[in-house]
């Protein structure tokens, strides 16, 4: 088994057009492609659908975090 604990990697991806990058742990990177795979759409489409729900919270957490919460609490 490989160990969890890793830096963020840092990668690319697209919001509403508009290119971002995003630093995640690659066990988040996995949980998210994982959560994209079941789910049926891009990987880009669910941090977009991400994205737009934290934009909604009366403080909108960073992006990143919101990703991270996103997958652990769904």
């Amino acid at each position: 088994m490989a160990v969890p604990f890793h830096p963020p990697v840092k990668r690319s991806v697209e919001i509403a057009g508009h290119k971002t990058s995003i630093s995640l742990e690659p066990v988040f990177w996995d949980m998210l492609r994982a959560r994209a795979s079941a789910e049926g759409v891009p990987i880009n489409a669910l941090v977009a659908r991400i994205d737009a729900e934290r934009l909604e919270a009366e403080t909108p957490p960073g992006l990143a975090g919101a990703i991270r919460v996103w997958l652990v609490s769904t």
